[in-house]
């Protein structure tokens, strides 16, 4: 399903305005809940592909069953870019056709997996952190680099971790999915511990270095962005 989406009123136009919303919303994350067992309920990825040339941004949601990795539904939403580019404020960017994608959606989400940052980020309130606040769903990011913290030494087997320190403050953790791979950088966005968040972020990873969740929702919204291109007056 490929839903068209607008730009919120009131959403904002400019960086002192966002940063704004940000403090605003921060302390609603909820710090204080385990999340879902990994292997258990429904899990779905997000993720969103640009065409800059035409304004242009598509997102995917794609819920899997946690303990098969079974597609149980896809949805997808497209839409103007909502904010322009501001390092530490792309979810306002994004946010508007997640959301689109997301109320599409008649399977329960579950847990939110997020292509990007949630406490890990120099605000503490990346995109899986703004998506939770907004939809009350426990999310989690899944980075595929570090955004501006640093890590110590990393064992080489799957399941290592080191964590992302800001000072002495633990933001996420680096995390290895596979043997001597490349690793993952993983946050806490909403309602989800990051003991637990890693977990899932194993269990989401059997044969490849990002989640499955991920892999398909990468997938689906680059396939929505070429549909919305053929699309008149998009």
């Amino acid at each position: 399903m490929l839903t068209t989406t607008g730009i919120p009123d009131g959403w904002p136009t400019d960086e002192a305005a966002a940063r704004a919303v940000q403090d605003a919303l921060r302390d609603r994350v909820a710090l204080d809940e385990a999340g879902p067992p990994p292997g258990t309920g429904t899990v779905t990825g997000i993720d969103v592909a640009y065409d800059d040339e035409h304004d242009v941004v598509a997102a995917a949601a794609v819920v899997l069953d946690a303990a098969t990795l079974d597609v149980l539904e896809e949805a997808t939403a497209v839409g103007h870019v909502a904010f322009p580019y501001v390092p530490g404020l792309l979810a306002f960017r994004e946010i508007p056709a997640v959301l689109g994608a997301l109320e599409a959606l008649r399977t329960d989400p579950g847990l939110v997996v997020c292509d990007g940052y949630g406490r890990a980020h120099p605000r503490r309130f990346g995109l899986a952190s703004h998506l939770g606040v907004l939809t009350g769903l426990p999310t989690m990011g899944v980075a595929k680099n570090p955004f501006a913290f640093a890590h110590g030494e990393l064992g080489r087997a799957r399941g290592s971790t080191a964590a992302l320190l800001d000072g002495a403050e633990e933001v996420g953790r680096a995390l290895r999915t596979r043997d001597g791979v490349k690793p993952v950088y993983v946050s806490v966005g909403h309602r989800i511990s990051l003991d637990n968040a890693c977990a899932h972020a194993l269990s989401l990873t059997p044969a490849y270095r990002v989640p499955e969740t991920t892999r398909r929702a990468d997938r689906l919204c680059r396939d929505a962005l070429v549909s919305a291109r053929r699309r008149p007056g998009t």
